[in-house]
């Protein structure tokens, strides 16, 4: 069967982590095409065995609006040419199954692309199963946020056949971060936690065995970074506890520049880009500082060490706060807010979790397996299609 899979990340890169651990385990069912919207991040690799589209890039600044990335042409332009793309990847490869990650409980700003490749694939004959993927936690703090969840769910009984949600149901479900006025129609599962492959290595270099900070993709990331230098100065003369800072690849050049300039001539301080492998690393750790993405957290969990999130909340982007929240409700992370943190809080915070016992929660991570069974029942004969339950453990592989 034939797959054409839609990915748009847009600020970090926790959309295109999932959504390559996603792909890696639906390859072994589905002839895959990934549809890619933004740039690719340097040292992370693409799943062998299926075949990618890149579109001309797109993503979002600080300021929620659409920006052309890595030499695009201007958005509204980009959006005409990806649209093409689109309905030609649609015409050659006819799929089985059309899986797009997160529209339309996000990504509203793609419509122009996304409404003309929803209504071709509704005039295809066969049609394709046409299924949203989505995470644990939608974002609710939009001025809008009612009209928005409306919308949503009237494109999602409109144009889809299925919701799968990534997330464990013990944790969060749906309707918690997504309430419209009229309830959704369109049957929803819960694949459980998506968690990318882990690699060969059980541990990381040498070089993690502190404190080991990280900032996903980057673009939000320089406070953060900013912040743990600081806060190493005062660990390294307290303590002579080494940090190794992972500023994300897509920390903008000016910024990393200025990181390197700072960390000169700092004993105990490793500066990175990036890693191809952050379990690793954290699995070498002592405590890990980070914000609370979705990749992020779920490598913390599957880490078991001490850890220090500090939310990403700007512009009423209150999804890592809420699973900062939760996680700390199950004593598996301590969170500091961002508006007033500084290195001082940060360096106490550091000091407080070196040895503290973490407990062991056990949260489904079996989602990309789930996922492609679902997907492979749901693309067969309507007989053989399941119903919607609260979660899909009778569908297991």
């Amino acid at each position: 069967m034939r797959l054409l899979f839609y990915c748009q990340h847009s600020l970090g890169m926790g959309h295109l982590v999932r959504a390559f651990a996603l792909v890696e385990a639906l390859s072994t069912a589905f002839e895959v095409t990934f549809l890619n919207g933004g740039p690719l991040p340097a040292g992370i690799p693409f799943p062998a065995g299926v075949t990618r589209i890149d579109l001309p890039p797109l993503g979002m600044d600080d300021a929620g609006v659409l920006v052309s990335r890595a030499g695009a042409p201007a958005p509204d332009a980009a959006l005409l040419a990806r649209r093409d793309i689109l309905l030609e990847a649609l015409a050659r490869t006819r799929p089985d199954v059309l899986l797009l990650e997160m529209f339309p409980f996000g990504r509203h700003k793609f419509l122009p692309e996304l409404r003309p490749l929803l209504e071709a694939a509704h005039d295809l004959a066969p049609r394709p199963v046409i299924v949203s993927s989505v995470r644990d936690l939608l974002v609710t703090g939009r001025r809008a946020q009612a009209r928005h969840d409306d919308q949503a769910r009237a494109w999602t009984d409109r144009w889809f056949d299925a919701v799968i949600v990534h997330g464990d149901p013990r944790f969060a479900t749906l309707e918690e971060t997504f309430r419209p006025q009229e309830p959704l129609r369109t049957p929803v599962y819960y694949s459980g936690l998506v968690a990318p492959a882990a690699r060969q290595s059980a541990r990381g270099p040498a070089d993690a065995t502190g404190v080991l900070v990280s900032a996903g993709g980057g673009i939000v990331g320089a406070s953060l970074v900013g912040m743990a230098l600081d806060a190493h100065d005062i660990l390294w003369r307290r303590l002579g506890l080494p940090m190794t800072i992972v500023a994300g690849p897509f920390l903008p050049d000016a910024d990393w520049q200025a990181c390197q300039r700072r960390a000169t001539g700092h004993p105990g301080l490793t500066l990175r880009r990036a890693v191809p492998d952050l379990l690793a690393h954290l699995r070498s750790a002592r405590v890990s500082v980070s914000q609370c993405g979705y990749n992020t957290s779920l490598d913390i969990l599957r880490a078991g060490i001490p850890a220090i999130v500090v939310p990403y909340a700007a512009r009423g982007e209150d999804e890592q706060c809420r699973r900062a929240d939760r996680l700390a409700a199950l004593g598996l992370v301590s969170v500091l807010a961002q508006d007033t943190l500084d290195a001082t809080t940060l360096a106490a915070a550091i000091e407080q979790a070196l040895g503290r016992e973490v407990p062991t929660v056990p949260l489904d991570l079996e989602g990309a397996a789930r996922t492609t069974t679902l997907l492979t029942h749901l693309a067969g004969w309507p007989a053989a299609r399941p119903s919607p339950a609260c979660t899909l453990r009778e569908i297991r592989p």
